[in-house]
């Protein structure tokens, strides 16, 4: 009877390690995907605080082509009020097609082009954006393991009884993974 009594206790403060060590690892993966939203939130302010000089340096040179500049700041201002992922997403991409415009608009304005703020700060753009994709890649990664790891059994029972909710990809649009369309 001591023998049974032992192996009954030893099974349930295993049981007990094993399902702390299941929530603790749920917890973790929970806060790695809130970081790694943060890390895209801090990439596309700094992106955000870079385009009003952008726009400004343009000015200067293209006073003329006021609709591709205002629907830079619109997009702008459109995505720093995203709030859900896919809301996110869709605002980046529409501001990514006119970063694209104006951009463009230095291959029509020769002096544009040789000015050295609008060339640092069109460096600047793209380091953003290469970090910002950098920032959305490592996003999904982790979404996708913490999705994985509250799908998959045991830890989908823990998951459930404690509110472990699914999270949602950064998406992009399906055109914005086409080819670039700039009209003047």
């Amino acid at each position: 009877m001591g023998i049974a009594l032992i192996i009954i206790v030893v099974l349930i403060v295993l049981l007990v390690v094993i399902l702390i060590a299941m929530y603790n690892g749920l917890v973790k993966l929970r806060n790695k995907v809130e970081n790694a939203w943060a890390q895209i939130d801090v990439q596309l302010k700094r992106r955000y605080d870079l385009i009003p000089n952008l726009v400004e340096t343009v000015k200067g040179y293209a006073a003329h082509e006021r609709e591709t500049l205002e629907a830079v700041i619109a997009a702008r201002n459109s995505a720093m009020t995203a709030g859900t992922p896919q809301e996110q997403a869709q605002a980046e991409n529409v501001l990514s097609g006119t970063l694209k415009s104006l951009f463009a608009l230095s291959e029509a304005y020769p002096d544009l082009k040789a000015n050295q703020n609008f060339l640092n700060l069109q460096e600047e753009l793209t380091s953003s954006e290469d970090r910002i994709a950098y920032a959305r890649q490592f996003y999904n990664d982790t979404v996708n393991r913490y999705n994985t790891k509250i799908q998959t059994f045991p830890s989908v029972v823990l998951a459930g009884a404690f509110n472990f909710k699914q999270r949602e990809y950064f998406e992009a649009e399906g055109e914005a993974t086409g080819p670039v369309h700039v009209q003047f």
